[in-house]
């Protein structure tokens, strides 16, 4: 900053002692009020104010805001301030404007003005400081206001390297935060030739602007790469002499090397040879200048050449294409895995289980292996450990599966209790992956609820189930192990709950054994039995009755149990009505009957693995999945869920109806979760995990349905007289018909703000509202009001605020529907302090969409005040085209124009839907025709943030269903469209991925050109 001779304010200096000197918080509230007095007296009465008061007294509002007083006053002295061509006025003016004057202030338009005056000067400290507000406001008006005077500075051949440097910062501000603003097009090529500026600091600067640019338009800076690579050569090759105001303890010019590096990150590998050549180089080198001997013993240097180690090495994984690299990164890695530095520790285990992924360096990755099991177990940060776990988990294949598996069961016994289940989960997925003896599994299974019972979830027990029953060599001896493990005299309740399921199916294969007789098998169980929760005992009495199947001789014996008080007078109605209907089907029921019944659990169809999917959820983004490229884990049997009797078993019945927390623990219904099936969508991801390729609409929701919705017709599914399938049917349901089973819809309204008499601001000041409009009649191409096209679109997902505004009149709106009829109100504001004559409002509507009532506005507005017009709107079918309301009046002699688009789309007329799992996946299967559905994939045009989305899809009239999406960052979602002829059933699936900032959205309808409608207008709000 530039130091001015006699630049000292006296009297500040004089006020801010006195302010420390108070004694007490009323002495300075008093001294301060004397001052704000004094203050606002000079700035109202005292007209001849030079610019140094101006700035002495702006500068004592800034200090009493500092400390915490509202200062109401003042803001347009500083404003003033901006034009004096005094260094100091004018940057005691911009530090106040940053501070105290909002984004949506009224005097923003005279900042702008003001800077943009300065940015067109040519003093270099004028421009310096009006970019600086610019940056630290970052507002949507001044990125409007700015889009081209910003860009300009930078590319121009004139402006100062300095300037240039701020430029590119305050740009990068600007884009951030309105990216759909600045025009980038037409500064591309310029933009990217920074890169090769002399100037080191605008090289620096710039690397940050093009990596911004690149994730927004990657395919357009592409010409980014050859001039990066380039401009990294030049730094990894210099002296450190060579850079020397550049150089940070030894290193030449490391945050440029990083930022170069990163940007290079969102490229594949150069398909230019000599490109490719050159940035080998330039990684070897990285890595060779990491093997030389420090040249200063400072950690500032040792971090500086860690961090361009680091991000260099993160490029070689991402390209992944050159083995000798991905080698000596591994080597490079090994080192630091036993520095006495614990970031770098921690660093070196997160970096190797990147590596491990990849097929080149996955056996250097191995060498280290006890190193990493050291790390695990003597390691003193828990999140160090927690790395060395992850690494392990991603080194893992069939060669070290058994000896990583038993360290890792070993480590759990004394493993920090924020990880273990996530330890538990990766033993358990490891001992599927790799288990080439699953004998060894189930070993492995049943010491995972020995050690850590507590932290195996249910889809770990439901797993080793549904295994042992797929495979008839492991029967007998999982039946044995298990008997011998319920004989501690400590017993996790999930053994138990494993330990029942396998009795109660095989222990028949162990009974020839005196020591595990059934009544000896019994007794074991049924020892249990009082100390575990209701869902658990419910799961033994299942296997009770398996046993009178299994062992008639000890019938009598189970029925005595069941007999019981404890179980016939049960307080948990569950338990006693399977008491009662257990007792009177092995009462009742002839052998045969009873064979039939209970025989053994057929085999489960082969799926794949639902602990995966788990563990994905639980740490998204922590653990990468490259080593599946490696090993596929073999395909084993998943459980089948079902609500359809035609898709069940023949030989597996439902005994009783059961509650959902129990139906799993059934052996009627076996245990399981809908699991994960995958696909690619090419260049698109949507699972928010590494490596994996998402979850497959049509392979996911189509395996499904083959189980969940089994039953239902081909043709079409009759929702209690809606039929999805057939359109033509749907026209005779009549409006009292209970659609999807929900009773009377009832379409939920925002409720009124504010009374209707008052002006139209008031009624609004709860809402959003948009920037005024200036008060021109310039039309866009569509004939509408300029700005009215984005106005509307902002209404697509909620039903009230204000709809258009300029310097006279301000228009909003507000509404409810229910089912075909929409009620629409309109309010017309009058700003100006004048009547507004000859006021005309006309609407015009597509043929399906019928305004029943229209009720007059009157031909005067009165200065200052509002009125109301109300249109009632039938939706007789789809629609795409919204009414357009056509507003005239006079002002001053002149005739106004308005035109808009009412905020009426076919969204509004769909009321929400609720169905579980069975329902939606049968309807959705029965809307397979190509003319019912609508696809789009798109980029988020705002940061994917899952509250958002949700109450976006809630705004748009369907519901949101949970449990149904085998991924839970998916949104599934119903609703029902009313016409005045028929209803139309509309399902959604929105799709996030976060990584990519992308969204794939597929609407399915059961009447024609409906899910496009839907599907565009659900797009533009995503």
């Amino acid at each position: 900053m530039p130091t001015v001779k006699g630049d000292g304010m006296r009297g500040l200096a004089v006020f801010i002692s006195d302010i420390r000197n108070c004694k007490s918080k009323e002495a300075e509230i008093k001294r301060i009020n004397k001052e704000l007095a004094n203050i606002r007296s000079k700035f109202k009465g005292d007209k001849t104010l030079d610019g140094y008061q101006k700035k002495k007294y702006v500068c004592k509002l800034l200090f009493i805001f500092l400390l915490g007083h509202d200062i109401d006053f003042g803001h347009m002295e500083a404003v003033n301030l901006l034009s004096s061509n005094k260094y100091t006025e004018k940057q005691i003016g911009y530090l106040f404007i940053s501070v105290l004057i909002g984004a949506n202030n009224d005097l923003m338009k005279l900042v702008i003005q003001a800077i943009r005056n300065d940015l067109a000067s040519r003093n270099p400290v004028h421009i310096t400081l009006a970019l600086q507000c610019v940056a630290n406001i970052g507002s949507r008006e001044m990125a409007e206001g700015l889009s081209v005077d910003i860009p300009k500075l930078l590319v121009s051949g004139d402006t100062i390297d300095s300037v240039k440097q701020s430029a590119a910062l305050t740009l990068l501000r600007l884009l951030r935060s309105s990216p759909d603003i600045i025009p980038m097009g037409e500064w591309t090529s310029r933009i990217i030739h920074l890169l090769n500026d002399q100037h080191m600091g605008v090289v620096t600067a710039a690397a940050s602007l093009i990596e911004n640019l690149v994730k927004k338009n990657p395919e357009e800076y592409k010409g980014c790469v050859s001039l990066a690579v380039s401009r990294l050569s030049r730094i990894v090759t210099s002296s450190y002499t060579d850079l020397q105001d550049y150089t940070y303890y030894f290193v030449p010019a490391p945050w440029l090397s990083v930022k170069l590096l990163r940007l290079l990150q969102n490229y594949p590998p150069p398909e230019d040879p000599a490109v490719k050549t050159r940035l080998t180089e330039c990684l070897e080198t990285i890595l060779n200048k990491a093997q030389e001997p420090p040249k200063s013993k400072k950690v500032q240097h040792s971090n500086a050449k860690n961090a361009v180690l680091f991000e260099a090495i993160n490029l070689i994984i991402h390209m992944d294409s050159d083995p000798n690299l991905l080698v000596r990164a591994c080597n490079q890695l090994g080192q630091f895995l036993q520095h006495r530095e614990t970031n770098l520790r921690y660093l070196a285990l997160e970096s190797m289980c990147l590596l491990a992924t990849s097929e080149f360096s996955h056996e250097a990755v191995k060498k280290h292996q006890e190193t990493v099991i050291t790390a695990l177990k003597t390691e003193r940060d828990v999140s160090v450990r927690q790395r060395a776990v992850d690494l392990l988990y991603a080194m893992c294949d069939r060669t070290n599966a058994e000896e990583i598996v038993g360290e890792m069961l070993e480590y759990l016994e004394s493993a920090d209790y924020s990880i273990r289940e996530e330890m538990v989960l990766k033993v358990a997925i490891l001992a599927e992956k790799y288990a080439v003896d699953y004998t060894w599994y189930v070993d492995v299974i049943l010491n995972l609820i020995r050690i850590a019972g507590d932290y195996v979830s249910e889809e770990v027990w439901y797993r080793v189930i549904q295994i042992v029953i797929n495979r008839d060599d492991v029967q007998g001896y999982a039946a044995k192990t298990v008997f011998e493990a319920l004989q501690a005299p400590a017993c996790h309740e999930n053994m138990v709950k494993v330990g029942g399921y396998i009795m109660g199916e095989f222990g028949n294969l162990i009974a020839g054994d005196p020591r595990s007789s059934p009544l000896v098998q019994f007794q074991l169980l049924h020892s249990k039995y009082h100390l575990c929760s209701p869902a658990t005992r419910g799961l033994l009495l299942s296997t009770y009755i398996k046993f009178i199947n299994l062992f008639p001789e000890i019938k009598h014996t189970i029925q005595d149990v069941l007999k019981s008080d404890n179980n016939m007078r049960n307080s948990d109605v569950e338990l006693q009505q399977r008491s009662i209907e257990y007792l009177q089907l092995s009462s009742i029921a002839t052998a045969d009957v009873l064979a039939t019944v209970l025989e053994e659990m057929p085999p489960f169809p082969e799926r794949e693995s639902s602990i995966l999917a788990k563990l994905k959820k639980k740490k998204p983004n922590s653990v990468p999945d490259g080593s599946e490229q490696k090993d596929q884990m073999p395909k084993l049997p998943t459980a089948q869920m079902s609500n359809s009797s035609d898709s069940a078993q023949p030989t597996s019945i439902n005994l009783m109806s059961q509650s959902k927390a129990d139906a799993l623990v059934s052996f009627e219904e076996p245990p399981s979760t809908i699991t994960v099936t995958t696909t690619t969508t090419p260049g698109v991801t949507f699972a928010g995990f590494p490596g994996d390729t998402g979850t497959s609409l049509d392979d996911n929701f189509g395996d499904s349905l083959t189980n969940l919705g089994a039953g239902a017709p081909e043709s079409g599914i009759t929702l209690q007289g809606f039929d999805f399938g057939s359109p033509a049917a749907s026209g005779a349901a009549s409006a009292s018909v209970d659609l999807l089973g929900l009773g009377t819809p009832t379409q939920t309204t925002a409720p009124p703000v504010g009374g209707g008499d008052g002006f139209l601001v008031d009624m609004f000041d709860t809402l959003t509202t948009s920037s005024p409009a200036p008060a021109t009649n310039g039309m866009d191409l569509g004939g509408l009001t300029g700005g009215a096209e984005e106005a509307f679109k902002k209404f697509i997902c909620k039903n009230n605020g204000v709809l258009f505004e300029n310097d006279l009149l301000q228009i909003g709106v507000k509404s409810e529907y229910r089912e075909d009829l929409g009620r629409v109100w309109v309010f017309y504001g009058n700003k100006t302090s004048f009547q507004l004559n000859a006021f005309c409002v006309d609407i015009s509507t597509p043929g399906d969409l019928a305004t029943i009532q229209q009720k007059p506005v009157g031909g005067e507005v009165e200065a200052g005040a509002q009125v109301k017009q109300q249109f009632n709107m039938a939706c007789v079918q789809e629609f795409t085209d919204a009414p357009i309301l056509n507003i005239q009046f006079m002002y001053s002699g002149a005739q106004q124009k308005i035109n808009l688009k009412l905020p009426v789309v076919l969204s509004k007329y769909i009321t929400p839907a609720e169905m579980d799992s069975g329902n939606f996946f049968g309807r959705w299967k029965a809307l397979s025709n190509p003319s019912q559905e609508s696809q789009q994939i798109f980029k988020a045009s705002a940061p994917i943030d899952i509250e958002t989305t949700k109450s976006k899809l809630l705004g748009f009239n369907v519901s949101v269903l949970d449990n149904i999406d085998p991924n839970p960052e998916n949104f599934v979602s119903a609703g029902v469209l009313h016409t005045r002829n028929q209803q139309v059933g509309i399902l959604v699936r929105l799709e996030p991925n976060k990584q990519a900032q992308m969204y794939r959205l597929t609407v399915r309808a059961s009447r024609d050109r409906v899910a496009k409608i839907l599907c565009d207008l659900l797009q533009s709000q995503l």
